[in-house]
Order: C-alpha cells, then sequence, then structure tokens
C-alpha cells in the first residue's frame, strides 16, 4: 500500500512540475503579456498600481509585475540580465547602480519618442546619459531639494532669507547669537545632505565628474570638496548645528522644525506632506525655501528630484510591446489618473491632477535659476551617501581632520568602484 502511495505522490509530483512548466511556457509565448520588474516597495506607490491597473483594464493585454524584495534588487538583477532572463521593462533610479547593468547593450534609448517633448526639463535632464541619450520614462514623485526656512520666525526677528554664501554665514551666526539652532543637521542616520552641496561641483563641470569616474584625480583633488568639508566643519565647532545633532535622526526633524527649535533644514518638499508631523507650533504654512548654501557655489543650489525610470529592454522580444507602454503612461490623460491627488513636483508639462507645495510655486524663479539635476549621487561611481555621512561622523567625533575626512571619502569610493568592477579602477 506504502508502494502505491509513493508513486501515485511520484506521479502528482511530476504531474505538477509539468504544469508549472507549461504555465511558464504559455507565459512567454502569451503575445499579451508584459513583463515589469522593480523593487517591492516602489511597486507598492499607489501612482504604479493606478497605472498598472488602468493599463490592464484599458488595453485588454496582462502585465506580469516581477517584485524583487529592495535589499536584493540589484544582485538578483544582475543575475537576470546575465542568464538572458531580464525582465521587458526595468524600473531604475539613475543612480551608481545603474553602472552595474551594460546599458549601451541592454537598453533602448528613448530619444525620439513622442513624449519626450511633455518632459519638464528637470525630469528629462535626470534621465539622461552622458551622450545625451534619454534613458528612461522618468514615472515617479519628484521634488525640489533646498533649505526650508521658517518664514514666520524669520519674519518676527527681522531675518531675511539669503541669496549669497556670505549672507548665509551671518544669518547662520546671527540666528545662533539670539538663541535659535540655525540649521538641524539630523547627523543619526541621514545622509542626504551632502549631496546638495556636491552637486553644482560636477553637474557644472562635466569635466571634472569624468576626469574622477575615470580615476584620473580624487576628492582631494577638487577644492570645492574641501571648501564643503571645511565648512561644514566650521558650522559644526560654531554651534550652527546645535548640542545634540549628532543624535538627531529623521525621525526626529519633525519635532525640531515644528517646535521652532531650528530655524532651517536640509530637506526636500515632499517631506512636509508625508512626514512632517501635525499638531507643532508650526505648520507646512510657515516655511518657505531658499537654496542651499555649503560653500560650493556662490549662489547656492537647490536638487531636482530622484526618479525612478521605466527602461526598455532592447533585447526583448516584446520591446514595440513596451514602447507602447511607454506612450501609454506618458499619455496626459493616463498620468493624471496615476498621479491624482499625489504631492509632487510635475514630472510631465500636462500634470494636473497632482498637489503641487505652495514653498516651490513661491521661489519658482530661484529654483529655475539655481536648480541642478541630482549629479553627485547619481552620476559619481562608487558613490555611497551613507559612507560619506559616515566619514563626516568621524570627522565631528574629532576622529580625523578634514583632509582625513576627505580622503576616507575617497578610500570608500574608489573600494566601492573596484566591487563593481569598474574600469580603470
Amino acid at each position: 500500500m506504502k508502494k502505491i502511495v509513493s508513486v501515485l505522490l511520484i506521479i502528482a509530483m511530476f504531474i505538477f512540475m509539468a504544469s508549472c512548466s507549461y504555465s511558464d511556457e504559455e507565459r512567454k509565448a502569451d503575445v499579451d503579456t508584459l513583463t515589469i520588474m522593480g523593487k517591492k516597495s516602489d511597486l507598492a506607490k499607489s501612482y504604479m498600481t493606478n497605472i498598472f491597473e488602468h493599463y490592464q483594464e484599458s488595453t485588454g493585454k496582462k502585465l506580469e509585475i516581477i517584485s524583487i524584495e529592495d535589499a536584493d534588487y540589484e544582485t538578483e538583477a544582475e543575475k537576470r540580465f546575465a542568464e538572458g532572463n531580464a525582465p521587458d521593462i526595468f524600473m531604475h533610479f539613475h543612480n551608481a547602480d545603474l553602472n552595474r547593468f551594460d546599458i549601451e547593450e541592454n537598453f533602448y534609448y528613448l530619444n525620439d519618442e513622442s513624449w519626450v517633448g511633455d518632459l519638464t526639463d528637470s525630469a528629462r535632464s535626470y534621465c539622461l546619459d552622458s551622450e545625451g541619450n534619454l534613458l528612461g520614462l522618468p514615472y515617479w514623485e519628484s521634488s525640489v531639494s533646498g533649505c526650508y526656512y521658517n518664514k514666520t520666525l524669520f519674519d518676527s526677528i527681522g531675518l531675511n532669507p539669503a541669496t549669497t554664501q556670505a549672507e548665509f554665514d551671518v544669518l547662520c551666526q546671527a540666528l545662533h547669537d539670539i538663541g535659535y539652532t540655525p540649521i538641524c543637521w539630523p547627523a543619526d542616520g541621514c545622509s542626504w545632505m551632502m549631496q546638495f552641496g556636491l552637486d553644482p561641483v560636477f553637474a557644472d563641470d562635466p569635466a571634472v565628474l569624468d576626469r574622477l569616474n575615470n580615476n584620473e584625480i580624487s576628492y582631494s583633488d577638487i577644492p570645492q570638496v574641501k571648501n564643503m568639508v571645511q565648512w561644514i566643519s566650521n558650522a559644526a565647532d560654531k554651534g550652527w548645528f546645535g548640542n545634540n545633532y549628532l543624535n538627531t535622526g529623521m525621525s526626529d526633524i519633525s519635532s525640531v522644525m515644528g517646535s521652532g527649535d531650528a530655524a532651517m533644514v536640509f530637506i526636500w518638499d515632499t517631506w512636509f506632506y508625508t512626514d512632517f508631523e501635525k499638531g507643532n507650533k508650526y505648520s507646512v504654512d510657515d516655511f518657505a525655501v531658499m537654496p542651499v548654501f555649503m560653500n560650493t557655489v556662490d549662489g547656492g543650489t537647490y536638487e531636482g528630484g530622484n526618479l525612478n525610470m521605466m527602461m526598455v529592454n532592447k533585447n526583448s522580444s516584446k520591446m514595440d510591446m513596451a514602447l507602447d507602454f511607454l506612450d501609454f503612461c506618458a499619455t496626459k490623460e493616463n498620468y493624471n489618473i496615476a498621479f491624482d491627488g499625489i504631492s509632487t513636483v510635475s514630472c510631465f508639462k500636462g500634470q494636473t491632477t497632482n498637489i503641487q507645495s505652495q514653498m516651490v510655486t513661491n521661489a519658482s524663479a530661484s529654483i529655475k535659476e539655481y536648480e541642478r539635476v541630482s549629479t553627485a549621487a547619481t552620476r559619481i561611481i562608487g558613490y555611497s551617501a551613507d559612507e560619506v555621512a559616515s566619514a563626516l561622523n568621524k570627522l565631528f567625533d574629532k576622529k580625523i581632520n578634514v583632509s582625513e575626512c576627505i580622503e576616507l571619502m575617497d578610500e570608500y569610493r574608489i573600494k566601492e568602484a573596484k566591487a563593481q568592477g569598474i574600469e580603470g579602477f
């Protein structure tokens, strides 16, 4: 009896395996099924699920969403591309990890697509490679990063926002002298601030970026990098970050800014709608934005949003279908359905249903003049925001000096470039 049961189980197992194999082949042969791969948390965003559902309902075609755990995404994607099992559409930010993939060999340049003219300048610039090729459709929530300041507090003590580095330094000292923490600097686990200062160094001089990425020069050879690290060190020593900045993390920013303990913070507009808690002394209506000043460019800088791109696998047998899907996503009536009620700076010129920050709208002229596309975190090979922050925290703890901090930043960057197998490192 046991032998009969065992035989039946073996037969059942083979039937199950055969059905799975058939189902997989059937999926691959289904001309109406498109595969889209992304990080699990990214694919769960409401505007992504909205556009996926809307596409399937409107066209009758199918999407197979390949959701990968965030921590495993890069290595899993590398494996799939190496094995010839890449998706039809690949979602990725234009950051240093994109260098893991042979872009020219794997992805279709979207320069001539009909929707390109509807992209905002900032969104389009984010998705361009160094040769000016459009790598993907930017389909994400966007933001403007800058120095957000408590305008109500400023008005009450007779201070104005800065327009130059010298004015900003005077402003910080004035706030400190009358008992306010000038800048909320969340050194405990937050690592985005430094890229704002670095952006103009490389966005304004692509030749410097190329030389850094070709391992011809290092951070130590770039005067503006030294200027920035020295300024940050001096600001901490002068008390411009307050007394508790080393213990201030992401979850603390809301109370620090909402109470008025700190007057300014280097952050992005959508933070005020996603993380800024209500019920504080000050609300979002009390804030405005000016450029970030970190002694790398006199007029300051804003950083445009970091955007998730939908990239088309040019080796896919369904490349035309993938391009049609991008056309669908980039159609005005469709993206306005997807982003309805989402707090974001527009990625498309025809975007009308999203919520745009009044802070950004009021500063539009300044932003237009001083905004740079996100460059440090996206274009510097081997850049790791966490490692830059780690080096700075050692500087804050007086374990290293400014020169040693920059050397450590270089050491981290080069180590990561080597780990990625980048030629020349």
